[in-house]
């Protein structure tokens, strides 16, 4: 059997889609095998759409802050906001009919926004999200704590958070594109 972290490096050295969360302790963040499908689209995301039988409908592309992409024969339309799910029934809707019988839309993720760490960390900065993230995780890809960090005074915050909505999280906790971490200064 291979291991899990084997098969997410795997996965994102291939750039195969898997779903958008898979650690399990922080609450709100979805752990079955649906989640690529529910994952909520954001700007920054980089999402492959295709149409099966038609490669000139494929498009990959980054959405912009606008939130939305130009999508052949559809012209705008908006992405951020809607599940993978969703976005697949509007293009599969749009292109039905007029243009399509029964089109077959696939939209992936093929690289998730990043995530940001700041506080006491070595190096503070946004990071390409990885499957399987926790918060020691992501301080380390931040560089690791700095000698001043306290373990015990670490925060989240969800992308569409208000700075009053910070969750204390432990080192295990599992985080999401987009996501803040905040790494307070110990005392002692």
């Amino acid at each position: 059997m291979r291991s899990p972290v084997i098969a997410v490096l795997a996965a994102f050295a291939f750039g195969v889609a898997m779903p958008a969360f898979s650690a399990p302790s922080t609450p709100g963040i979805a752990t079955s095998a649906d989640a690529a499908k529910s994952y909520v689209l954001g700007v920054g995301d980089v999402i492959r759409v295709e149409v099966h039988g038609e490669s000139d409908l494929t498009l990959e592309t980054q959405l912009p802050a606008l939130g939305t992409i130009d999508y052949p024969f559809l012209g705008t339309v908006r992405a951020a906001g809607l599940t993978v799910d969703q976005l697949q029934s509007r293009l599969a809707q749009g292109l039905r009919g007029d243009y399509l019988v029964n089109p077959e839309v696939r939209v992936r993720v093929v690289t998730y926004r990043p995530f940001f760490v700041r506080g006491q960390v070595k190096n503070s900065g946004g990071y390409p999200y990885v499957l399987g993230l926790t918060v020691e995780k992501a301080a380390t890809m931040a560089g690791g704590f700095t000698d001043r960090a306290s373990l015990k005074n670490i925060f989240l915050i969800r992308e569409h958070a208000t700075q009053n909505q910070k969750v204390k999280v432990g080192l295990d906790s599992g985080i999401a594109p987009g996501d803040t971490i905040i790494v307070e200064e110990s005392l002692f």
